[in-house]
């Protein structure tokens, strides 16, 4: 029975055989597989293996053709060096709620970006309901929620998000201020 347990020990050689513990195996072993994954994924991402895996050259190709207009956008995404479609928006003079001072006035003129020329159709189709959300947000701001940078950049955000909901199927890049008086 020595013999047998002996046997099992031994290796080819002869030699006695060491075992690695759990600790040694994930010392020696599965830290550096992980730290070399790791590493090969931040380099990757970061962009300092594109010129060894031809991504520059592509690109270049890319710029290149496009350059020559050989290089049509696809139909389903708009082209993004497309000259840039604006359509504007009926001026619109609302009263701001200031509880029970003076009234105050709010005159606007808003500019609308549009993705594609063919959503003119389908925004003035729908302008009824744009100008209506418009006002009915409008009418409930007091003057503080429209003063400084900040202000006016909520403004801008909450009717994006009420043009972007009216007008759903049609994509509005941004909303842009032409005028705005507060009397």
């Amino acid at each position: 029975m020595a013999a047998e347990t002996d046997a099992g020990e031994l290796s080819t050689d002869g030699l006695p055989r060491k075992k690695f513990s759990g600790k040694k195996l994930v010392l020696f072993v599965v830290l550096p597989l992980v730290l070399l994954i790791g590493a090969g994924a931040g380099v990757y991402f970061s962009g300092l293996l594109d010129g060894l895996l031809g991504k520059e050259e592509q690109a270049a190709e890319g710029e290149h053709a496009a350059a020559e207009g050989e290089h049509a956008a696809e139909p389903g995404k708009p082209d993004p060096h497309a000259a840039p479609v604006f359509y504007d928006l009926p001026d619109m003079l609302v009263n701001l709620n200031t509880g029970n001072k003076r009234p105050a006035f709010l005159k606007i003129k808003i500019s609308i970006q549009l993705s594609k020329p063919e959503d003119v159709g389908a925004v003035e189709h729908v302008l009824p309901r744009i100008i209506d959300n418009f006002q009915v947000y409008l009418r409930e701001l007091r003057l503080e929620d429209l003063r400084g940078s900040a202000g006016m950049y909520r403004l801008r955000q909450e009717l994006l998000l009420r043009i972007t909901a009216a007008a759903y199927p049609v994509k509005v890049k941004d909303v842009l201020f032409k005028e705005m008086l507060v009397q």
